[in-house]
């Protein structure tokens, strides 16, 4: 156990230096458009309290929304659908728009974030992310990434229509994030 730990924490430095790239300087330097992702609020309903459907990525590790990349010719849904399959081996069944999340500063992009259902597969974990699971809301991981919080509210809020907020992400959240890695690693992905 020892071992992978350090073996882990080796890794860090490299890893660090690829994120700090990919959010500072790529989209100034080699993107001509800002980057649009897609993520889902894959809720499930439990006995008393409705369940979320988490996912932990290989790279920074930490709770998050299961999503990623729209390829060229999809639309949002069809992205959103793909990257849950890929990621989870959950189909889903898209309820609403959630919203649109910009965010400005480290790593600008927009989010657009639906509240989907589970239609069908079977859950798993993917070379891309080597942990799901189901998270009650009411008790959700300590290490989950804190600009998670936000979408997941607005998705249990069952509001009227999407939301379009706008987030800055600086240098404490950059910290929020590494700690939240470190803890994930330390703890080899058991922390929540």
């Amino acid at each position: 156990m020892k071992v992978r730990r350090l073996e882990a924490l080796a890794r860090i430095p490299r890893l660090y230096m690829r994120t700090a790239w990919w959010g500072l300087m790529s989209p100034r330097l080699s993107e001509k458009e800002p980057l649009v992702i897609v993520q889902g609020v894959v809720l499930e309903r439990g006995d008393e309290v409705p369940r979320v459907l988490l996912s932990v990525r290989a790279d920074i590790q930490g709770w998050e929304l299961p999503g990623g990349n729209i390829e060229v010719g999809e639309s949002s849904e069809e992205a959103l659908r793909r990257e849950v399959r890929e990621e989870t081996g959950l189909q889903v069944e898209i309820i609403r728009r959630v919203g649109d999340y910009i965010t400005t500063g480290f790593r600008p992009h927009r989010a657009r974030v639906y509240l989907c259902r589970k239609t069908g597969g079977q859950l798993r974990a993917s070379r891309e992310t080597p942990q799901v699971e189901w998270c009650r809301v009411d008790r959700l991981p300590g290490t989950l990434f804190p600009w998670y919080r936000e979408p997941l509210a607005d998705a249990l809020a069952e509001r009227a229509g999407p939301v379009e907020r706008t987030r800055f992400q600086g240098i404490s959240t950059i910290a929020q994030a590494i700690s939240i890695d470190l803890r994930m690693r330390w703890l080899e992905g058991r922390a929540r």
